[in-house]
């Protein structure tokens, strides 16, 4: 029978052989990657639709980008910042077409800020 130190020590083998295997292959995934990159580039310039001297930064984007974990539908790249949203009010100077709505607006906005601060304490 197997010791538990022998059976661990198999497993650790195992796991920095998958590790390595996995890196090897990414590796030569991403080689490949660059080759078909660096292909395209080139007939994109034969086509005028590239600079030649636009081609490494070219290739190297869209390794960067390949590299990059994809986003899942619906995921906002700028996140919002948590709490509360800031909401400023400007003293606009300019007529309006209804002034009365204005000063509805601003007593429901007061109102408002008066049950947040009466609810934060």
């Amino acid at each position: 029978m197997a010791s538990f130190g022998n059976i661990v020590q198999k497993a650790f083998y195992l796991g920095v052989g998958l590790a390595s295997f996995a890196g090897e292959k990414a590796s030569s995934q991403f080689q490949e990657l660059r080759q078909q990159a660096q292909l395209l580039a080139e007939e994109m310039v034969k086509r005028g639709e590239l600079q030649a001297e636009e081609v490494g930064k070219f290739v190297d984007d869209l390794i960067q980008q390949a590299q990059k974990p994809p986003m899942t539908e619906g995921t906002d790249p700028n996140p919002p910042e948590p709490g509360p949203r800031r909401i400023e009010i400007i003293d606009d100077d300019t007529p309006t077409e209804n002034p009365d709505h204005v000063d509805q607006l601003r007593q429901q906005v007061q109102a408002l800020q008066d049950e947040l601060r009466r609810l934060q304490s």
